[in-house]
């Protein structure tokens, strides 16, 4: 069965022990770890034997499991060096997961902007930035292979990979089973595309549903860059989006993110509901 989650980067708090709390708090047992919950910089140039310890142990024996950690650099940026400072930061990561007691790691596949991941840029459809992208991707992969662990990537209506077939296509080219895919169902929508929800959501699942290694838990406002809303609180067919995961036999961690730690408690009880509804009949 899914294994309901969250972000520890959701909970504001002065200490890793005390994010720890916040999170057994809720009754969730299963998180993204960011290493920023740690005290450290996201993707850290170094960690050390005994900080990975150190969080191990603290996520243990509140019998908090770390589905995946956030390993997020723009992929896509323009300028090489860049990437290729990112990608020692991933290796760093990578070779730390085994002792965080995960193999999976976040990634993004990101823009050409060279100061937001986040935010789209009309280069973003150019040759010259998929074959930048892709060799990143490729030398991520070879960093996983070496490591042993999973990288799942994620389609964003602003990224370079912006929809369910993007993703595709760059999993076929990569073609590595260490390159899989984080599914969230509230980046799919680019403008126009809201009112076939259902068609955009069967035809991602359909394409890659097979990948899927991570699942997000969020909602939104409208279609395009909206994907910014608490689980249960936007326009999300969550009945369709839950019972999709469930078909495609996707039994890893759906982890809740983009709320306030103040809605925790509300989307918590809006996905038990929902996760404890029969599956709808074909």
């Amino acid at each position: 069965m899914l294994q309901l989650g969250i972000f520890t980067k959701v909970f504001s708090q002065p200490t890793l022990g005390a994010v720890l709390d916040a999170v057994a708090a809720t009754g969730l047992r299963c998180v993204q770890f960011n290493m920023e919950s740690a005290g450290l910089p996201v993707m850290p140039e170094v960690i050390a034997d005994d900080e990975a310890a150190r969080i191990y142990n603290e996520t243990e024996k509140r019998g908090i499991t770390i589905g995946s950690v956030q390993g997020t650099f723009n992929m896509s940026h323009p300028d090489a060096d860049f990437r290729r400072a990112g990608l020692r930061r991933l290796r760093t990561m990578a070779e730390a997961c085994p002792r965080l007691g995960t193999r999976k790691i976040a990634i993004c596949i990101g823009t050409r902007d060279p100061d937001d991941m986040w935010r789209h840029h009309p280069e973003n459809d150019s040759p010259t930035a998929w074959r930048d992208m892709c060799q990143c991707v490729g030398e991520a992969v070879e960093i996983a292979e070496q490591s042993d662990v999973t990288l799942a990537l994620e389609p964003e209506v602003n990224n370079i990979v912006d929809s369910a077939q993007a993703a595709r296509r760059l999993l076929d080219e990569i073609g590595s089973p260490r390159l899989r895919i984080t599914m969230d169902a509230a980046n799919l929508f680019h403008a126009g595309k809201l009112p076939r929800m259902a068609e955009v959501l069967d035809e991602a699942f359909a394409l890659l549903g097979k990948d899927i290694v991570l699942a997000h838990a969020k909602d939104l406002s409208r279609d395009g860059d909206a994907g910014h809303e608490a689980a249960g609180k936007g326009r999300l067919d969550y009945g369709r989006y839950l019972s999709l995961l469930r078909e495609c036999g996707f039994e890893g961690p759906l982890l809740l993110h983009g709320l306030a730690e103040s809605q925790v408690a509300g989307c918590v009880a809006f996905l038990r509901e929902m996760l404890s509804r029969p599956t709808p009949a074909a």
